[in-house]
């Protein structure tokens, strides 16, 4: 039995909301230049605004349809969404704690730049005492906010998550309600020697997953041209050849294989994302390949923001174990190093080296810090209780003062239907 919101199988597919991602199929004609795009085509929503939806066409592009032109191709999609629409409308009131993160709360915004919002909400209590689960997480119709309910932050925090401690520490948090000066006040519970790990040596890892992907992504044409030989090789076969070409670390040639294979995959993944490839399979690629078909220009693994990010990450965590306090917001010249590679102006190697030049340092750091070895659990666990004790409190008592009022009725369980 899998609870959810009550109503939500009766969920109409011409207006349930379509997050970015969904896939669509369309239900009137369309003129793409010369080309007729015919109701039924299959597509992936990329952005929305208001009634009207970009949507990546496979094997056409990108047109704009109004919401009553598309329906969400999966009856699993058109759940999720409902349940997320349901969730942030229902809960969104519980909001306690919210800040602007991402790059203008580290002072590398530009104009492109969108507005992050995270923060933390607290369920009411009769939502917690039935069969149905309450929702561990809001997000708006855009996504650009999430907030996590508090047990889930406290845990997440706990183990160091970079983007939970970026939401507690970085300047202008603020205070939806006395229990986000709570949260604020033991935020401190949650600082350990652990940041080591989630911040730098995560980054350094991701960072020489990066460098593997570049240096697959220059075979990307080779990938290609390999399919489009008289009897094209099947998938071993090609990541056999791959494995060489691209001269892949790993303890064994058969590990080296299995990399290469998942590079093929992580390939026709991302053509069948651009709406090059009808389906996300092999067999889709070799026809692309076949037909003529050309290698994305760049990797979505290897877009630059990726790697300023990683880098930033690094900075962060050199900074906070040497100093014993988290420092967000970027100074030069760190600053303008960072912005040149969010705009493409340095190459990967660059940063790549870069990077890893810091790895002493933070070495050194990380023995000599000032911080606790481990998060103080008893600090997190009291601070859980409080918040949990005072959601029965506001639920049980009338004080005049109603608190997340829109949430007095919680879901009931039903069944799942397949």
């Amino acid at each position: 039995m899998a609870g959810r919101l009550k109503g939500l199988e009766h969920a109409d597919p011409l207006a349930v909301p379509l997050p970015h991602g969904t896939e669509v199929t369309t239900r009137v004609d369309r003129l793409a230049g010369e080309r007729e795009v015919r109701r039924g085509a299959v597509g992936r929503v990329v952005a929305g605004k208001g009634d009207e939806y970009d949507v990546l066409v496979v094997g056409v592009g990108t047109l704009t349809y109004r919401r009553e032109e598309l329906l969400p191709r999966r009856a699993g999609q058109m759940r999720f969404a409902s349940r997320r629409e349901a969730a942030w409308a229902h809960l969104s009131p519980c909001i306690v704690l919210e800040t602007v993160v991402g790059s203008h709360a580290w002072g590398l915004a530009n104009e492109a730049s969108d507005v992050d919002r995270k923060g933390a909400f607290v369920v009411p209590f009769g939502w917690t005492t039935g069969l149905a689960p309450a929702p561990e997480e809001l997000v708006s119709a855009d996504a650009s906010s999430t907030y996590w309910e508090v047990g889930k932050l406290v845990q997440q925090a706990l183990r160091a998550d970079p983007n939970t401690l970026e939401t507690l520490f970085v300047p202008g948090a603020r205070s939806l309600d006395e229990m986000g000066d709570w949260i604020l006040a033991e935020r401190e519970a949650f600082v350990s020697s652990a940041i080591y790990g989630s911040f730098a040596r995560y980054a350094l890892s991701q960072l020489k997953k990066l460098r593997q992907s570049s240096r697959l992504a220059e075979h990307r044409v080779l990938i290609l041209t390999w399919l489009r030989a008289e009897v094209a090789p099947n998938l071993d076969e090609i990541a056999r050849r791959l494995a060489v070409e691209a001269h892949i670390e790993a303890p064994t040639p058969a590990d080296a294989e299995l990399l290469a294979k998942e590079h093929i995959k992580q390939l026709y993944r991302s053509l069948r994302d651009q709406g090059l490839l009808p389906g996300s399979d092999f067999a889709s690629l070799v026809t692309y390949a076949r037909a003529g078909g050309e290698a994305p220009d760049v990797a979505r693994e290897l877009r630059p923001k990726n790697a300023y990010n990683l880098l930033r990450l690094l900075a962060t965590a050199l900074s906070w174990l040497q100093t014993g306090a988290p420092t967000f917001q970027v100074g030069e010249p760190f600053r303008s190093t960072l912005m040149a590679i969010k705009q493409g102006d340095v190459s990967l190697a660059d940063v790549i080296r870069e990077a890893e030049e810091l790895t002493p340092a933070l070495e050194a750091a990380r023995h000599a810090t000032s911080l606790p070895a481990k998060p103080d659990v008893q600090r997190a666990d009291r601070l859980l209780r409080r918040l949990r004790q005072e959601s029965a409190r506001r639920w049980f008592i009338d004080d005049g003062n109603p608190w997340c009022e829109a949430s007095s009725t919680p879901p009931e369980a039903e069944w799942e239907q397949p």
